[in-house]
């Protein structure tokens, strides 16, 4: 298997197994590798003064940790991330959203004349 897709896939299983503990660490190391190697290199420019303090590593490393985010996730437990399905038959919509569907329901229809429908004045 693609080492790139094995860690970019979610392991399905809802425990956490050695293969799903292995992901997560292979995850967790290859963000830090990154992250010190970027420090390194941008430490050899001028703004190596700024990356000794530690808010300019703090800044290295949540502007590496937004793009790896989505990658570092996949595994941790959390919300379930199954896409959400219609309502089912046996649950009713709210009282607002049946007022809504009402209201909408004649949304751009011209009415009638005055009176109710009988044509007008009598």
């Amino acid at each position: 298997m693609n080492v790139w897709k094995w860690l970019t896939t979610a392991d399905p299983s809802p425990k956490y197994t050695t293969g799903k503990i292995g992901r997560i660490a292979a995850r967790f190391f290859l963000f830090l590798l990154l992250v010190t190697l970027i420090q390194f290199f941008l430490s050899v420019t001028p703004l190596g003064p700024y990356l000794k303090t530690w808010w300019g590593s703090a800044v290295v490393v949540f502007a590496l940790y937004i793009p790896f985010a989505r990658i570092l996730i996949l595994d941790t437990p959390g919300a379930n991330r199954q896409p959400m399905g219609r309502l089912g038959a046996a649950s009713k919509p709210s009282a607002s959203a049946v007022r809504r569907k009402e209201r909408n329901r004649f949304a751009g229809v011209r009415k009638g004349p005055p009176g109710g429908g009988r044509g007008g004045r009598r």
